[in-house]
């Protein structure tokens, strides 16, 4: 078993066994095994379309944690910053389109940006994010299947 591993096996049973005896437990951050990054491969591999994929569910899941921030609000900031937020995926699904040369998935990308784009300029965006911005993200699918 690798040493990363022992270490967090070793402090989670040892959390337990103290939360069950009802004592705290501090353990300090370099303790904690680094997490894992879903991060796209390098850019040497961009428009490759396993690359391509990743890159955009990565874009629309970082835009689902900014959207998460302002989602409750219905003012008028609130209101701006999903604009702002559905503006700034569709430029990145966008240039993640000009990279690849998979006709599918290109196609895949133009329409999430479509909609994403669409989303930005509704007068309440709001109503996307509890709508069409739950599925969005299937546009991709059928393209990243084999990817």
């Amino acid at each position: 078993m690798p040493h990363r591993r022992r270490t967090a096996l070793t402090i989670t049973l040892v959390a337990t066994a103290g939360l069950a005896a009802g004592c705290a437990i501090e353990i300090s951050p370099e303790a904690v095994p680094v997490p894992f990054s879903v991060a796209p491969t390098p850019s040497a591999s961009a428009g490759v379309p396993a690359y391509t994929c990743t890159a955009a569910y990565k874009i629309l899941t970082d835009g689902a944690v900014r959207l998460a921030g302002v989602a409750d609000s219905s003012s008028d900031s609130a209101k701006e910053k999903m604009r702002d937020t559905f503006t700034d995926m569709a430029a990145k699904v966008d240039k993640e389109a000009a990279l690849t040369s998979d006709p599918e998935l290109k196609q895949a990308l133009s329409a999430v940006s479509s909609d994403l784009t669409a989303a930005a300029r509704q007068p309440d965006p709001k109503s996307y994010v509890n709508g069409g911005f739950e599925t969005v993200g299937q546009k991709l699918d059928g393209a990243c299947a084999d990817a």
